[in-house]
């Protein structure tokens, strides 16, 4: 008889701010409308299914902590990856998560060419579909893992060699038909060792073209295949190679308008890849909006005092808010969501830690929703930044914008006015302690 490894914990349910139980929601209240959604919708957050139940507890320095029945780390037999999808349904359904994420590997068993790869995956979707029937919780989206693999130390679709791209290829073949077929929203490349170590030994212009080509090749796969979801990538600036093709937003942007694709591929934004880049979250947001390509965001965050990727879960509402801002400024998500993208530490132990911090990431989200809707429906942020661009509003800067005025024309409209234009305040700590008063 099947005995959880959640058994012990009950399902989490919405008890309201002053609740002080540590397995309930005291701010994410799924049905509470806020401007004209309910929180489900806004938030659509999933449970990731590879740092929650394929990620072993270890790090550089040390070996894996987490004792799972599904044992994390080692062997995946078809009997594992039962266990471990009986599991991650439960915790699933536990939590209330409307949706889940995964790659192909986390979930499957463990497989040795292109046969038995598609023979471990069809298995493990077959089990997934009826999982999805049971429970309502859908597939946010699916992406395939084309960097854990020795065979891609050199990158999947930029390696060197054309074979290693073939079997990328089957991979994300496979792992798009199965995204089509479980309902899955998106589809997400990330390009984990899509760049270079050393520039010394890499055709960049190659590999570029390589990566194009490929991205390409996808997206005429999902229209032959009637695929309705949008194809997303996910921006990263290093780690774990030292530089990758795709380090931010307005660099996948970039790549798009040169190979064609800024119609049909949006990003997927994380958090902490967005700071080892050297920008803000809400930066990220703001760009993606800005140039079309908002899809759907990772949500963690990095450590300071760490220089790598720690994905840790998040926990500050006032870093949250700008971002939340932004989101709902673009017009919040249409396929993509929240998805938990985030690992407990080493030290977590127990099954009960993994609800623990999903609990605590979705009311800091819930409670960032809450601040930055209170900051649209006030309006005083919005009207501020109207106010700041008015003068474009004017006929001159009309006329600008229109493409009206030459070069010399703007040059003589200053001359001629005598134009003497003073330094206007930017109000910026006024603006900031907008965002603080607003999550009080």
């Amino acid at each position: 008889m099947f005995v959880s490894y959640f058994a012990d914990i009950p399902a989490v349910a919405f008890e309201g701010e002053e609740s002080k139980n540590p397995l309930a929601y005291r701010y994410y209240d799924a049905e509470r409308m806020v401007l004209g959604k309910s929180m489900r919708d806004h938030l659509r957050w999933a449970v990731c299914y590879w740092h929650s139940f394929a990620w072993p507890g270890h790090d550089i320095f040390g070996a894996g902590t987490f004792d799972r029945p599904w044992k994390p780390g080692g062997e995946v037999t078809p009997e594992l990856a039962q266990i471990k999808l009986d599991a991650a349904f439960d915790l699933f359904s536990k939590l209330g998560a409307p949706f889940y994420c995964f790659h192909d590997v986390d979930a499957m068993a463990d497989h040795d060419d292109p046969a038995s790869y598609s023979r471990e995956l069809d298995a493990i979707a077959d089990k997934m579909e009826g999982k999805i029937a049971d429970t309502g919780v859908k597939l946010l989206w699916g992406t395939a893992n084309l960097f854990s693999h020795p065979r891609y130390a050199a990158g999947g679709a930029t390696n060197p060699d054309p074979d290693v791209f073939a079997w990328a290829a089957h991979q994300v073949r496979s792992m798009l038909d199965v995204t089509n077929r479980l309902g899955g929203a998106n589809y997400v490349m990330w390009g984990g060792r899509e760049g270079y170590d050393t520039i010394l030994n890499t055709n960049l212009a190659h590999e570029l073209d390589q990566l194009g080509r490929f991205v390409n090749m996808v997206v005429e796969h999902k229209h032959k295949i009637g695929f309705d979801g949008t194809i997303l990538i996910e921006p990263k600036p290093h780690e774990p190679t030292k530089h990758q093709y795709d380090r931010d937003t307005a660099t996948v942007y970039g790549f798009l308008k040169r190979y064609g694709l800024e119609n049909e591929v949006k990003v997927n934004i994380e958090a902490n890849h967005a700071t080892l880049a050297g920008n803000s979250f809400e930066h990220e947001v703001a760009t993606a909006n800005a140039l079309g390509i908002m899809g759907s965001i990772d949500i963690n965050r990095g450590d300071p005092q760490n220089g790598w990727d720690t994905d840790q879960f998040p926990n500050n509402v006032p870093d949250l808010t700008p971002m939340m801002y932004f989101l709902l400024q673009g017009g919040g998500f249409e396929t993509g969501g929240f998805n938990f993208d985030a690992k407990i530490r080493r030290q977590s132990v127990d099954a009960v830690d993994l609800v623990h911090a999903h609990v605590g990431g979705v009311d800091v989200l819930a409670k960032a929703l809450l601040a930055a809707a209170k900051l649209i429906e006030d309006g005083e942020l919005g009207q501020f930044v109207d106010q700041r661009y008015a003068g474009w509003q004017s006929e001159f800067g009309a006329k600008i914008m229109r493409g009206e005025t030459s070069l010399a024309e703007a040059a003589d409209h200053a001359a001629s006015n005598a134009l003497m234009p003073k330094p206007k305040s930017g109000r910026q700590e006024l603006l900031e302690n907008l965002i603080n008063r607003s999550t009080f």
